[in-house]
């Protein structure tokens, strides 16, 4: 099971950069885990922080107004590169549960999708509107609503977006793969059942 995503509104957080490619979102360095935690310490981590290790006050995760935000609002083809998985857990485990932008990565944003996070695509002009609202008031918030499928700005503007019924109704139920799969356990059940009555020979012990 995964956290169920209905609405939510928070800080938005702009990351004004096209083309976020998964190793600045999460480091080849910290990918020697399959942990889905302890990922957020590595996120952005180039950006984040300088040659010393302190953190960069220009950026936005590092700005007061932006912390605590779980929406994050980037420029077109976000999460381009490799197919890392880590790179959905990463952005989770810092807290964000939405990413907007123009374009995504495919594998990115099936991964996202698989993991609870709710991906949004919104014409480049929408986006482009939010960032620079974000960036002249931070801390300003965004309303992502799932059900009715609508992005609310800090300004009060709407913008309806479009997401396969499956996908949404698996956010909305907190289903990942193994339970959507425990949900038919009942009918998994019956066909063994079934199978082993028409065949029983199937299911006996071979010979040692």
């Amino acid at each position: 099971m995964i956290e169920p995503f209905l609405s939510l509104k928070t800080a938005g957080v702009p990351l004004d950069r096209a083309n976020v490619d998964t190793d600045a979102v999460i480091p080849a360095r910290f990918l020697k885990t399959v942990k889905r935690t302890g990922l957020g310490a590595g996120l952005f981590f180039a950006w984040r922080y300088d040659a010393e290790g302190k953190e960069r006050p220009d950026f936005p995760l590092n700005r007061p107004e932006y912390r605590g935000g779980k929406v994050l609002v980037a420029g077109e083809n976000f999460g381009c590169g490799s197919s890392r998985e880590h790179a959905v857990w990463a952005l989770m485990d810092f807290g964000f549960r939405a990413v907007i932008a123009p374009s995504f990565s495919d594998i990115f944003h099936s991964n996202c999708l698989r993991n609870g996070m709710l991906p949004v695509t919104l014409p480049a002009a929408q986006v482009r509107s939010l960032i620079d609202t974000l960036l002249a008031a931070p801390g300003s918030t965004v309303e992502v609503d799932l059900p009715g499928q609508t992005v609310k700005g800090p300004r009060g503007d709407v913008h309806p977006f479009s997401i396969d019924p499956f996908s949404k109704t698996c956010l909305l139920e907190g289903l990942d793969e193994i339970a959507l799969t425990l949900k038919y356990s009942a009918q998994i059940d019956r066909y063994e059942r079934e199978r082993k009555e028409l065949a029983p020979w199937l299911f006996r012990d071979l010979p040692g």
